[in-house]
């Protein structure tokens, strides 16, 4: 197709995908989808994620009809310290939550997507907030030799567990912010974060990448759950570290090793496909909403570590050929749904499905779009290097549990006790 087909095409897609989205409606709260369960399909993550999307679908087509739309949702969703930890989503707040929407600010910053007024947080300063809480040594502990938790509050399932989504993002922002402000120190995190995960046995010796561990096995637990998104989280953060570097030889052969394995595991006759739970009918939400994060992550790779585009674009093709061919459901016969391999709609609809072929068609532009900036090549979001650094620890309570929080959360003992003995992952295993 011509660059004036998949443009047209991914129009029609960004509208569908926005006609999941009630932000912007009176009653309705900006910048998130319906939810979080049992008010709605959707937890507060995939709002950000969704921004993302539509960011890059705007500096890959030229469109900028949901500019506005875009900025409003991120300036909401700020929370009160400017770091994405706005109190509502306590309950279920993870590293990768924060990650996800810290992603999606570091993205505007490289897109140089419109910058915000000069009275609200700007886009580099949000990245920057949001990875120096990740790196505070609140988030940090001993167990399991290091590495970041799932959840963020010591009152959430899912406290005792370390897992490479949480990890990939931390990874991931810190080798942007190192390439964008030329700040060794972000890149050292970057480094420690990925010797880390390797390290853990999260990615193995064939390049598996697993899904995480609980601190009271010290890890070696491993749910050996293996979701595209991680994949693409750390090969585009890998890209950008061989990029800061200068292309070291040494980010050279994880890249080529890691997207030798991604391609095998997760493109079968080059189609996208999620294994962990698509061949089962077990995705949930959340996984219904991978594969257009990896498309798109993937694409940008080829920019920044142009050495991966002869393994990567030839894929990104087949597969993105292959999602729009599905999309012939609902009443205007263009719904999509999740399965591309089969060639027929699966009756499976929602926004993440939406837009993971939002995010394969759009991507398909990426050979004529400008390559992410840094504040040195054209940049213009202003930072704030010590942003977040006046966020408090959701893990010292200081003021009463509000009805948003779980129930009992202010009964430590019996917090903790639970967490002890739990062995809570919220991934399913495809069985």
């Amino acid at each position: 197709s011509s660059a004036a087909d998949i443009k047209a095409s991914a129009k029609l897609l960004a509208g569908d995908l926005l006609s999941y989205y009630h932000g912007n409606e009176s009653g309705q709260t900006p910048g998130i989808l319906p939810g979080p369960p049992p008010a709605g399909d959707y937890y507060w993550w995939e709002g950000g994620a969704m921004w993302g999307t539509l960011i890059d679908y705007y500096h890959l087509t030229g469109d900028s009809s949901y500019n506005d739309l875009i900025t409003q949702a991120l300036l909401w969703q700020v929370g009160p310290n400017k770091d994405y930890m706005p109190p509502n989503v306590t309950a279920s707040l993870g590293n990768d939550d924060q990650g996800f929407w810290g992603m999606t600010a570091m993205l505007a910053a490289e897109n140089n997507f419109p910058n915000p007024p000069s009275d609200q947080p700007q886009w580099l300063s949000l990245a920057q907030a949001v990875f120096n809480t990740q790196a505070s040594p609140d988030r940090h502990d001993d167990t399991c030799g290091g590495g970041l938790r799932w959840q963020i509050p010591l009152t959430n399932n899912g406290y005792n567990y370390k897992n490479s989504i949480a990890n990939g993002c931390f990874f991931n922002l810190g080798a942007r912010l190192a390439r964008y402000t030329n700040n060794h120190t972000y890149a050292d995190w970057a480094e420690k974060t990925w010797d880390w995960v390797k390290g853990v046995g999260l990615i193995d010796d064939s390049w598996n990448i697993y899904d995480g561990g609980h601190i009271e096995h010290n890890c070696t637990d491993i749910n050996r759950a293996q979701f595209s998104y991680n994949n693409g989280v750390y090969l585009l953060g890998a890209a950008y570290m061989y990029n800061y570097t200068n292309g070291s030889e040494i980010w050279k052969d994880r890249i080529d090793n890691l997207l030798n394995a991604t391609i095998n595991v997760f493109f079968p006759g080059g189609i996208a496909h999620e294994i962990a739970c698509e061949d089962h009918n077990s995705c949930t939400t959340d996984m219904y909403s991978f594969k257009g994060y990896v498309a798109r992550w993937l694409s940008t790779a080829t920019q920044i570590a142009p050495f991966m585009a002869d393994t990567i674009l030839p894929v990104l093709k087949t597969s993105a050929e292959a999602a729009v061919a599905q999309c012939t459901g609902g009443d205007n016969q263009r719904t999509c749904g999740f399965k591309w391999s089969t060639g027929v709609f699966d009756g499976s609809i929602g926004a993440g499905q939406t837009m993971n072929v939002l995010g394969a068609v759009s991507s398909l532009l990426i050979g004529q779009a400008a390559a992410p900036v840094t504040n040195t090549t054209g940049g213009t979001s202003i930072g704030d290097p010590n942003a977040g650094s006046s966020s408090s620890s959701l893990n010292r309570v200081t003021s009463p549990v509000t009805g948003g929080d779980k129930a009992g959360a202010a009964i430590v003992t019996m917090i903790l006790l639970s967490a002890a003995i739990g062995t809570f992952s919220w991934m399913s295993l495809g069985d």
